[in-house]
């Protein structure tokens, strides 16, 4: 009894698996696939022509940064003179917070540099929208090579200040 209701129900579900193979494409090599294939012609490397306007941002930025290095470097000495005075000091006493104080000036002198920095990757991210949208050429390189610039200096900043809270007891 179980084999006849068997039989039809495997009858059905065999009848599904027996289509014709007509239906699929080969999986053979097509006829293009065999052309040989041209190289492209390589186009002329396109001469960027440097836009006034970036320029004269990016000169502007680029001295703001030294700026920033200068007023840095002048301030240094004070700040290195309290955090020596305040080494060994506990947090909180007399010399620890004139070397906090020294610290802070210090970073406030650095401000151009850092606001420099910013503003070049600004300049960076809004120029090679502009240039992949259409609405520009070139200068991506000039602020490329200030951003690095303006890294550098930043980068001597953080770790010169680093060097003087390390000496510090830290709260």
């Amino acid at each position: 009894m179980m084999l006849r209701r068997l039989l039809p129900s495997l009858a059905l579900f065999l009848s599904g698996c027996a289509g014709t193979l007509t239906g699929y494409p080969s999986l053979a090599k097509r006829s293009i696939e065999n052309a040989p294939m041209g190289e492209p012609a390589a186009a002329a490397p396109a001469v960027a022509q440097t836009d006034p306007a970036v320029q004269a941002q990016v000169s502007k930025l680029t001295a703001q940064a030294q700026a920033g290095a200068a007023a840095f470097d002048k301030a240094y000495p004070a700040a290195e003179r309290a955090v020596r005075a305040a080494s060994g000091s506990a947090v909180a006493s007399e010399a620890w917070v004139a070397a906090q104080t020294s610290l802070s000036a210090l970073e406030a002198a650095r401000n151009d540099s850092v606001s420099a920095l910013a503003s070049l990757d600004v300049l960076y991210v809004e120029r090679n929208n502009a240039i992949a949208d259409g609405k520009a050429s070139g200068g991506v390189e000039q602020i490329d090579a200030a951003r690095a610039s303006a890294l550098a200096i930043v980068d001597s900043q953080n770790d010169r200040v680093d060097a003087l809270k390390s000496r510090l007891a830290q709260p």
